[in-house]
C-alpha cells in the first residue's frame, strides 16, 4: 500500500467547498490561491475506501442501503481498541452528519428558548444550530493559561438556569486542539449531571491525537456519567470521508435512546448507503494510513508554527496536541485586524476561517488547515514572509 501525502492533487472544479467556493467567499481564486480554512483534507483516503467505491460503481447499483450489521461491528470494534469504549451496536444510530446529529439532538431534549451551553471560542457549527433552532447560547468563555486552554470552571454556576438544558461539548477541541483530561471531563459531567443538564459530546476529532496526549471519550468516565451522554463519532476527519455525510450517535441509556431515535424517525432519515460502506472500510481497514497520517500532520504543525510566527510579528500559534487546526492569536500584530485579514487574503492569496465565527474569545484569531502536502504549508509561509517584511524591518529598526 502507498502512502504519499506529498502528492499535489488537483480538487478544482470537482464540486469542492474547500477550492471551488472560496473566490466567491475570499476574494481568492482557487487557480492561485491557498485554501487553509474548510476542515477537510486534501488527501485521498485508505485504499480500502477507494476500492470499496470502484467496486460498488461496478456492480452500478446504487439502491436503500440495509443490514449495517458489518458496520456497527467496525465501530464497536475501532471504539474499543481505539479509545477503550466499550459499545454496544444497539447503543448506535445512524445521523446524516455530526452536525445534524447534535441539531436533532438539541430538538429532543430542549424546547425553543431553552438554554444550551457551550465552551467558546468554538467550531462555529455549534452557534449555527443553537440558533436556528431557536435555543439559548450560554457561552462559557475558555481561559487561556500559558498558551493552553482552560475550563472557567468557577464561573459555570452563575451561567446556567433551570431552562439550561444541553451541554454541547468539543472534545477534542475545535478550534484550540485542547484534549481535555480525564480529570476536567469528570469535574464537568459532574456539574452536568448534578444539575439535569443533558451532556451531548461532538468526538468527530478523537482520533486525530498526538503523542503524548490520548483523547478520553466522555462516556468511559462513569456508569453515571454515560447515562446522561450522548457521543457523536465519525470516520469523516479521521479519513477525510466528510462528504459521505454519515456519523454515528452513540447512546447507552436506553429511555434517551429511544426518545433521539423518534426524532430521527420524525425527520424521515435513513443512512447513506455509501457512507456507511466507506466508514466501514476505513475501521476495518484504515489503521495503518492514520498512523501514517498523524506525524505527517504534526510535522506541518511545527512547520507553521516555527514559520508563521518569523514571518508575522506578534502572531502566537496556540500548540495543538489534535487535530488538523491552527489556531493563531494575532492580537498582538501591530495592525488593525481587519487590514491583517485582507493583507493574508487579498495579497498572499490564503483563506483562513475568521476566528469571530467561533464566538466570544475568537476575535482577534484564525484559523489555518494543515491537512495538506507540506508543500502547501511552506508555501504559505513563504507568501507570508513576503507580504510582512515592512513588519519585521519595523520591528528591527526598533532594536
Amino acid at each position: 500500500m502507498t502512502i504519499d501525502f506529498d502528492q499535489i492533487i488537483d480538487r478544482r472544479n470537482t464540486n469542492s467547498l474547500k477550492w471551488d467556493s472560496m473566490e466567491a467567499r475570499y476574494g481568492v481564486s482557487p487557480d492561485t490561491g491557498i485554501p487553509m480554512w474548510v476542515a477537510d483534507m486534501d488527501f485521498r483516503p485508505p485504499e480500502a475506501v477507494n476500492d470499496m467505491l470502484l467496486a460498488n460503481a461496478k456492480h452500478g447499483i446504487n439502491g436503500y442501503f440495509g443490514d449495517d450489521t458489518d458496520y456497527k461491528a467496525s465501530i464497536v470494534s475501532w471504539m474499543e481498541r481505539r479509545h477503550d469504549f466499550k459499545v454496544e451496536p444497539s447503543w448506535i444510530t445512524t445521523v446524516p452528519g455530526v452536525v445534524p446529529g447534535y441539531s436533532l439532538a438539541i430538538q429532543a431534549f430542549s424546547e425553543p428558548g431553552d438554554g444550551v451551553l457551550v465552551f467558546s471560542p468554538v467550531y462555529h457549527a455549534f452557534g449555527r444550530a443553537i440558533a436556528a433552532n431557536n435555543r439559548r447560547l450560554i457561552e462559557s468563555e475558555l481561559v487561556q493559561r500559558d498558551g493552553v486552554y482552560q475550563i472557567d470552571f468557577d464561573g459555570l454556576a452563575d451561567l446556567v438556569d433551570e431552562r439550561t438544558k444541553v451541554m454541547l461539548l468539543c472534545s477534542p477541541h475545535n478550534p484550540g486542539g485542547r484534549v481535555w483530561t480525564a480529570d476536567e471531563l469528570r469535574r464537568l459531567c459532574t456539574f452536568c449531571v448534578e444539575r439535569g443538564i443533558l451532556i451531548v459530546s461532538d468526538e468527530v476529532h478523537h482520533d486525530l491525537v498526538f503523542d503524548g496526549h490520548r483523547h478520553v471519550a466522555t462516556a468511559t468516565l462513569s456508569e453515571e456519567i454515560a447515562a446522561n451522554t450522548i457521543t457523536f463519532a465519525a470516520a469523516s476527519k479521521t479519513f477525510n470521508l466528510a462528504g459521505f455525510m454519515t456519523a454515528a450517535a452513540i447512546i447507552s441509556n436506553a429511555d434517551i435512546r429511544r426518545r433521539y431515535v423518534a426524532q430521527v424517525s420524525a425527520c424521515g432519515l435513513g443512512p447513506n448507503r455509501l457512507g456507511i460502506l466507506a466508514t466501514t472500510a476505513a475501521y476495518n481497514h484504515g489503521e495503518v494510513w492514520l498512523e501514517a497520517l498523524l506525524p505527517y500532520l504534526k510535522h506541518n504543525e511545527a512547520l507553521l508554527a516555527e514559520g508563521l510566527e518569523a514571518a508575522l510579528p506578534g502572531a502566537r500559534v496556540m500548540r495543538m496536541p489534535s487535530t488538523y487546526l491552527s489556531w493563531v492569536d494575532m492580537s498582538e500584530v501591530d495592525l488593525p485586524f481587519k487590514t491583517l485579514v485582507e493583507r493574508i487574503e487579498k495579497n498572499a492569496g490564503i483563506a483562513t476561517n475568521h476566528g469571530a465565527a467561533f464566538g466570544k474569545g475568537g476575535e482577534l484569531f484564525l484559523r489555518f488547515n494543515l491537512a495538506c502536502p507540506k508543500s502547501v504549508v511552506e508555501n504559505a509561509i513563504a507568501r507570508l514572509e513576503q507580504e510582512f517584511a515592512d513588519l519585521r524591518s519595523q520591528q528591527t529598526s526598533f532594536v
